[in-house]
């Protein structure tokens, strides 16, 4: 079987979620809703479970205004509260159109391991003009370079029990209340900056955070 049949066989059935997803989420792009507390399949940064601040963030590897708000705001953010472990940030996959390439991208990350998670989700939202040319070749790229042969990467996206897993995220999130992406929470409130081309300003999020750090 081709490289190439193998990704439309992984298409086909992801699409199977993909289009339970796309139902439900009729997402226009992306744009910016609740959520606290642990979640099955939570991959998480910064202080441990428990902490006096929780922030959540909903996001999506093929959403551009999450790849925006990662360009723009993700080093000040955790240079100043997740390595100073002053917040415990929790990423929850929200699969934004093509979703199927979304759900691909988070079954890769899951089998990277917890230790480098973060690293294909970040290089995968980085590489959103490159994957949009080409998908399969961007997917399988940031997937050797977190260590995984492309045997592996082929068995995590056509992985049934993987990909029901992701479905099961993706619905508790839109239970929650989550309306696109990306959305962030602090302790259970949505923070927003209305106008916003690329999602919650660092100056808002910041405001939030700092206020529940203030309480006793």
């Amino acid at each position: 079987m081709s490289a190439t049949t193998r990704y439309a066989a992984m298409s086909r059935r992801a699409a199977m979620t993909a289009a339970a997803l796309t139902a439900m989420v009729a997402l226009a792009g992306c744009n910016s809703g609740g959520a606290g507390g642990a979640a099955a399949g939570d991959m998480a940064m910064g202080a441990s479970e428990g902490a006096k601040v929780t922030v959540v963030e909903y996001a999506s590897v093929t959403c551009h205004v999450c790849a925006a708000w990662q360009a723009e705001n993700w080093e000040g953010f955790k240079t100043r509260y997740v390595d100073t472990d002053k917040v415990r940030y929790v990423f929850r996959e929200i699969p934004t159109p093509p979703t199927e390439v979304a759900i691909a991208g988070f079954l890769i990350a899951r089998c990277a391991g917890e230790d480098k998670y973060f690293d294909v989700v970040h290089e995968l939202l980085a590489s959103q003009a490159e994957m949009q040319g080409d998908p399969r070749a961007t997917l399988f790229r940031v997937g050797n370079g977190a260590g995984l042969s492309n045997e592996r990467i082929q068995q995590c996206i056509t992985d049934e029990a993987a990909i029901a897993a992701a479905d099961e995220r993706a619905k508790a999130g839109f239970a929650a209340g989550v309306d696109g992406t990306p959305t962030f929470f602090v302790n259970d409130v949505k923070v927003i900056t209305p106008g916003s081309q690329s999602g919650t300003s660092l100056e808002d999020l910041s405001k939030a955070i700092d206020a529940e750090l203030a309480k006793g």
